[in-house]
């Protein structure tokens, strides 16, 4: 044991963060049998009458939180289990739309660590039971699970899941998911179950969906073959064989909207539209989050290359509406970082590369800027998020653009500091 001190129900909550940050002898570990073994006994498998679990390479948190307003606005009870946080653990676990109290976390995370005995878990895995003690404790009606990575050895599979989401799948973690779309799409549909619903939200990689699913035995519900959406000018319809519903757009991505729906649909209640039409008005801490518009300043988690492109897209529309766009970018190491700021090349008019280095896969300033030779930008580095915070506040004007990017850790950095009442 890394950390010796042993909190209690006396403790903050911090000393117990840290605590179970320290209890494993390695960061990650891909066998499920100690966290299954764990939440078997404490009958945590099936930890509501509905579990809805949802993977894939982006989109799972705005997924996970659009179905999660729409059951809230009819009048369901609803946790939600996501990962990473950006302030602080408890936004892990919602329970009511709302992160769970510390005194509540603290009671569950010191039960499980009494229950687990010398068994050692990973942070992740310790977390994960922590939530479905918490979820099977108040009764709720449904539990989301956003996977944590990959699928099939993620620490959320242990649930006996009645919904299976995959939003998307691209290239990520090919040192630890494989290198090829067909090693990561098998690994993402390990969450697929037999004879439950199999939701897959894209088109791209639909065949090896299709094929896994049919090994896993599961009810294929996938985009543009059982369900469809399509934009419009002034709105956007999703239909499948029992109803086409138009809607305005949400504020959040359509297309996770759209795999959203298809999860709602799937459900055995009776959702209204007007449940629907308020659930898609919400929004998600982090994702285009926009925290000043004179000048504009945007926040983004965008951290792989599909997320960029997408990201990418929206940005070149606000290009054309002002007079000039900052980057603030870190990163981590184990990302694809080359192929993720390509999007954003001949884009951005300076970009200020920061190191993430109080963070153990943070990359260095160094290890962002080698990858931006271009000649209409200007490259700066800084050796943290708020020194390069400080210097575009002081820099950017009215009619200027912000865009802070690159990684969960980068965007905390800035919604921990008070933005500037002047700007």
């Amino acid at each position: 044991m890394k950390y010796i001190f042993i909190p209690n129900n006396y403790s903050k909550i911090s000393d117990w963060i840290k605590y179970i940050e320290n209890i494993h002898y390695k960061e990650m570990d891909f066998r499920l049998d100690a966290i299954y073994h764990i939440a078997s006994n404490l009958g945590l498998l099936q930890p509501a009458p509905i579990a809805i679990i949802v993977g894939g390479t982006n989109g799972k948190g705005s997924t996970c939180r659009l179905i999660e307003a729409i059951l809230l606005n009819s009048k369901k009870t609803v946790g939600v289990y996501s990962s990473p946080h950006l302030l602080k653990y408890n936004e892990r676990i919602r329970v009511q739309g709302l992160p769970i109290s510390n005194e509540i976390c603290i009671l569950a995370i010191s039960y499980i660590n009494k229950i687990r005995g010398k068994i050692s878990i990973s942070y992740f895995e310790f977390s994960t039971l922590v939530a479905l003690w918490i979820f099977k404790y108040l009764k709720l009606d449904v539990v989301i699970l956003e996977v944590g990575l990959g699928g099939s050895l993620d620490a959320t599979n242990i649930v006996n899941s009645n919904i299976s989401v995959i939003t998307n799948v691209a290239l990520e973690h090919t040192q630890i998911l494989g290198g090829t779309y067909d090693q990561i799409a098998k690994e993402k549909s390990g969450i697929f179950r037999s004879g439950k619903i199999a939701i897959f939200g894209d088109v791209k990689n639909s065949f090896k969906l299709r094929y896994a699913a049919q090994i896993h035995k599961a009810i294929p519900y996938f985009c543009n073959i059982h369900w469809f959406w399509k934009k419009y000018s002034t709105f956007w319809m999703w239909k499948d064989q029992k109803c086409t519903i138009n809607l305005p757009y949400p504020n959040l991505s359509v297309k996770n909207a759209a795999t959203a729906l298809a999860v709602i649909q799937s459900l055995p209640y009776f959702i209204s539209y007007q449940s629907i039409i308020q659930g898609l008005k919400t929004t998600l801490i982090g994702r285009f989050q926009i925290i000043n518009k004179k000048p504009l300043i945007i926040l983004d988690v965008a951290h792989n290359p599909h997320a960029a492109s997408f990201l990418s897209k929206k940005m070149k529309k606000i290009k054309k509406n002002i007079n000039f766009l900052y980057a603030i970018v870190g990163m981590l190491r184990d990302k694809d970082i080359k192929n993720t700021l390509k999007y954003f090349l001949n884009i951005i008019d300076v970009w200020y590369c920061v190191s993430l280095l109080e963070y153990p896969r943070g990359a260095k300033n160094e290890e962002l800027s080698v990858h931006l030779c271009e000649k209409k930008s200007r490259i700066e580095k800084f050796e943290n998020v708020k020194s390069a915070w400080e210097q575009a506040i002081k820099k950017v004007k009215k009619n200027d653009c912000i865009l802070v990017f690159g990684s969960f850790y980068t965007i905390s950095s800035i919604l921990n500091r008070k933005i500037n009442k002047k700007l």
